[in-house]
């Protein structure tokens, strides 16, 4: 069996801070790193990780928001939190203890005291885990291989999930990916050397999904360590976390007490009702964790009371999380309005907190099940009406009907991943022009679903589908893989075109995600230097700084940098002076006023002169009349992209278009 041993520890820092890491493993630590707090406590479960980091210096609102985001499953889990602080931050090491923080360290330090400190938070997650047995992490996933003999020993758990031997030979190993994966795998390996310690590469398992290999070398000991992290949901081992308030029904228990309501009575009504107090956290940031927990339970009991009495059998009262809670009921319209008035009321009076009495309120959000719903489905058209009603200036109440109302998105979530995985997911190709001479000099790849019922789906229906069913990685994934493919395997009549990609938001934010990607052009076999990647403000507004550190390892390897859709958003003139770029794409708005007012022309020519003197070269997107590109190119834009040349087409169109050009 594998010695288990380098433990996994979870480092978020937000400031792109790899020394932490390299501190880490050189203490004997397998690190997991994230860059930004979205989805922190799924990635943290994920990693299987005892102890998490949080890096709060410079970062201080993050932190917190990433402390309170960790403490359910931190205390749940029985593991630990050390949060570093800045020497002038220190006063704020209350509000994280507060957020449920275990261990601090305050700048600045030296490695030992960092070493000093994870060992005293691994030595609290121990005595932690075994109070909490029953939702203890899930078995590690990884493998080892020693460089001295060559020989591979995997962990159990990792050797089951393969279905090969604990001690496999390398090739066996290999052979378990598909061949361009095993081609990432190879290069990830290279990669690693004595001045580079860590890396990773991606790859799907049948059984669970996408991966992330985490690879480090150590070169004392002459051997490769690999940590296996699952994307996506957490284990089922440990997505059930222990409920903080005793006796009350948790989030997992609701989703399978719905479903089974759902499987039993066809047709019949179910209504759930997600309840959200008002001001939560101002009481407790001002009164502190202890009086925040006593105002839960205290909002509990009242939400309970009232719906035994008003829906009498078949009802279920849970918290959801948070300073959240869900009434679920067969009862009849008219009850339910009846609960939903007495709960409000409930809410709205006041609460003791200590010595003080505190006002909260709440919001409601209803749903009626329909004929294809879920538990996920009716929670989540719930979870909206909340939304609706929190965003409301006076609403309490907001009802999500059901029915053939629901938005097309909805419909798109339930379908999309049956989509991937049968490869309905297409690729068009928009032409990009020269200005000056009108040949084709490359194309933007854009993704396409033909639906059966719905027609032709473009891209932005596509991502935002993919969020509500939790897939915006895998779609990424999936059109960068197929995009590459088709375009290494171009004929030589388009072997000259540059093309363009999109990355998403969610790339951005993927720790060691330019390793990922290189290992994926290189195993298509497309130049790196004919790729052209584009970003959209929306995809980089709160990572600045990290978008620019991975932007420049793309370009520093030959790739080229657009930014998209520019001036759409506030933050353009902090894009153009922080980020590494190449392109400049004026958003279609734009280039289609510059026949409109003088006023509006003198903005397009700004917009021109600014990124020109800046070095870049400019597209414009959107172009559809001669008059447009004439006054474009005057004002000094290079190229173009829109109907004016050709909609979006395959590559038997494209190459026809490129043949007319010649």
């Amino acid at each position: 069996m594998i010695d288990t041993s380098p433990a996994p520890l979870f480092i978020l820092s937000f400031r792109q801070r790899d020394e932490l890491a390299a501190i880490a493993v050189a203490a004997g630590w397998q690190v997991v790193a994230a860059r930004r707090g979205a989805g922190v406590a799924r990635r943290f479960l994920g990693s299987g990780a005892p102890v998490a980091v949080v890096d709060a210096r410079g970062s201080l609102n993050e932190g917190l928001d990433a402390a309170q985001a960790l403490s359910g499953v931190i205390g749940s889990n029985g593991g630990a939190m050390l949060v570093l602080v800045s020497r002038g931050d220190v006063d704020a090491i209350g509000r994280f203890y507060d957020a449920g923080a275990t261990h601090f360290l305050a700048s600045s330090f030296s490695d030992t005291e960092f070493t000093q400190a994870l060992r005293f938070a691994a030595r609290h997650a121990e005595r932690m885990a075994g109070e909490w047995q029953a939702s203890a992490p899930p078995d590690p996933l990884g493998w080892r291989l020693d460089l001295r003999n060559r020989s591979v020993v995997l962990t159990p758990a990792f050797a089951r999930l393969l279905e090969i031997d604990e001690e496999p030979s390398p090739r066996a190993l290999l052979r378990t990916l598909d061949l361009p994966e095993r081609r990432a795998a190879l290069t990830a390996l290279r990669r690693l050397s004595s001045t580079r310690h860590a890396t990773a590469f991606a790859h799907d398992l049948s059984s669970i999904g996408r991966v992330v290999q985490h690879l480090q070398h150590d070169e004392k000991a002459r051997r490769i360590d690999a940590l296996v992290e699952p994307l996506g949901s957490a284990p089922d081992s440990v997505a059930a976390m222990r409920e903080a308030l005793a006796g009350v029904r948790d989030a997992g228990g609701a989703r399978r007490w719905i479903d089974r309501r759902l499987g039993q009575s066809a047709g019949g009504t179910l209504t759930v009702l997600l309840i959200a107090l008002n001001r939560f956290e101002v009481v407790n940031t001002a009164y502190g964790r202890a009086a925040g927990d006593g105002l839960l339970r205290a909002a509990y009991r009242r939400i309970e009371e009232i719906a035994r009495e008003t829906l009498e059998r078949g009802v279920l009262v849970a918290r959801m999380g948070g300073s959240e809670y869900l009434i679920a009921s067969e009862a009849s319209r008219e009850r339910i309005d009846l609960a939903v008035e007495h709960v409000a009321s409930a809410l709205a009076r006041p609460f003791v907190v200590g010595d003080s009495i505190a006002v909260l309120g709440c919001r409601i959000g209803m749903a009626e099940r329909g004929d294809e719903d879920s538990a996920a489905t009716l929670l989540r058209r719930a979870s909206e009406a909340l939304a609706d009603a929190k965003a409301s200036d006076s609403a309490t109440v907001r009802v999500a009907e059901a029915g053939e109302d629901d938005a097309p998105v909805d419909r798109l979530a339930a379908e999309l991943r049956q989509a991937i995985d049968q490869g309905d997911i297409d690729i068009l190709y928009q032409p990009q022009v020269s200005a000056s001479t009108g040949a084709i000099v490359g194309v933007e790849a854009l993704a396409r679903w033909d639906h059966a019922t719905l027609g032709m789906i473009g891209a932005d229906a596509l991502f935002a589908a993919a969020a509500r069913a939790d897939l915006e990685i895998g779609l990424s994934d999936h059109i960068q893989r197929i995009v590459m493919a088709r375009a290494a395997a171009w004929p030589a009549a388009l072997a000259g075109l540059r093309l363009s990609l999109n990355l998403t938001a969610g790339d951005i934010a993927r720790p060691g995600f330019a390793d990922l990607f290189l290992d994926r052009i290189d195993a298509s076999g497309f130049p790196r230097n004919r790729l052209t990647l584009e970003i959209t403000e929306s995809g980089l507004i709160e990572d600045l700084g990290i978008a620019a550190t991975l932007l420049a390892t793309l370009r520093s390897a030959g790739c080229r940098i657009a930014i998209d859709d520019f001036g759409t958003g506030y933050s353009s003139l902090a894009y153009l002076k922080s980020l590494p770029l190449d392109y400049l794409k004026i958003d279609k708005k734009l280039s289609q006023d510059i026949t409109g007012t003088p006023r509006d022309r003198v903005v397009v020519r700004g917009v021109i002169d600014m990124a020109r003197s800046l070095g870049l070269s400019v597209i414009a997107e959107g172009v559809e009349t001669v008059e447009q590109l004439d006054l474009l190119a005057k004002e000094g834009c290079q190229y173009y992209q829109g109907f004016l040349c050709s909609e979006p087409v395959d590559v038997a169109t494209l190459m026809r278009l490129v043949a007319g050009d010649s």
